[in-house]
């Protein structure tokens, strides 16, 4: 019988399912890497969330690892590399949590236009300050999407249906999705020129790293609002304080940053961010989506050998 760990919190549900595919699986959930050394030999695959670092000393010590499953979409915490070289395949879970993650980016666009959280914050302190928050409509304003993948779609979806007009920059959509979202599909530094809000929804990559920095923040419109629920790295946090504090971008609505947990990041303070801890994938619906079907996927791998969303090919290394 082939058996896997939980290592980190994943709905009750993965454990169920693991049990229904006749797969032994334990949870131990908080373990440091040494503990995770000294016990990742007796297992088959791995089940984790974000928590868990899968470095290289810990795939060293698996010495009969076959799978990784990562319950969300980004793998930032595995070793892709030597995993791969180990014949160890890593898959994810791209789908179950997209809805989740568009629907919290539409809600930090609007927090942002209409600066409620410091309103809010105001209000609670017994002020009453109607003139000092002015907000912006977003009907009629131009949103630009930098990655319209999954979660780039379903943005863009909703904002086309709050009246938006949509542009998308995305070197890979098809002419064909393009045209069934509704969308325009410029170069980057068109959407940049054009776009009243920004929002980001790309891998973070060598080529993706800072995206948004001096330079291309300054080629934006005067009075943009950025918004980031994909990953930290994608802007330099230190150039858009910067960019802020001179006027030229109004304000910006962060869920990643560049340093996880952000405990001193330079945007805090400033009352034009608004900022919240990861939450992208945070709701009940999303937590159990991706808890089944990474339990679901590693079963399958493992009593069948069948693959599916995987981010390496581990069978192809040398």
């Amino acid at each position: 019988m082939a058996k896997v760990l939980i290592s980190d919190n994943l709905s009750p549900r993965a454990l169920e399912f693991f049990k229904q595919a006749r797969i032994e699986a334990d949870v131990r959930v908080g373990l440091s890497e040494s503990d995770l050394i000294a016990i990742i030999g007796d297992y088959d695959g791995l089940a984790i969330r974000s928590a868990t670092q899968v470095t290289a000393k810990v795939l060293a010590a698996a010495t009969k690892l076959k799978v990784v499953g990562r319950a969300g979409i980004g793998v930032d915490n595995v070793d892709v590399a030597t995993a791969t070289a180990r014949r160890v395949l890593v898959m994810n879970t791209p789908f179950g949590n997209s809805v989740t993650t568009a629907e919290h980016t539409i809600s930090m666009m609007m927090a942002l236009a209409r600066q409620i959280p410091a309103a809010n914050s105001s209000t609670h302190a017994g002020k009453w300050q109607k003139n000092k928050y002015m907000g912006v409509e977003l009907t009629g304003k131009v949103l630009g999407v930098i990655g319209c993948g999954n979660i780039g779609s379903l943005v863009a979806e909703r904002a086309k249906g709050l009246k938006m007009r949509v542009l998308v920059c995305d070197p890979v959509v098809t002419f064909e999705k393009v045209q069934s979202l509704g969308v325009e599909r410029v170069e980057l530094e068109e959407l940049l020129a054009s776009s009243d809000f920004i929002t980001l929804h790309t891998t973070l990559t060598d080529q993706t790293r800072y995206i948004l920095d001096e330079v291309s923040l300054s080629k934006t419109k005067k009075g943009v609002r950025i918004i980031n629920c994909a990953r930290g790295g994608l802007i330099n946090e230190a150039d858009l304080k910067k960019a802020i504090e001179a006027g030229h971008v109004a304000g910006a609505a962060l869920d990643v940053f560049e340093q996880e947990p952000a405990i001193n990041n330079p945007l805090f303070g400033l009352e034009q961010v608004v900022v919240t801890p990861h939450l992208g994938a945070s709701t009940h619906e999303a937590q159990e989506n991706v808890a089944v079907q990474v339990a679901e996927q590693i079963a399958d791998f493992l009593n069948h050998g069948s693959v599916v969303n995987a981010v390496n090919s581990p069978s192809l290394s040398n």
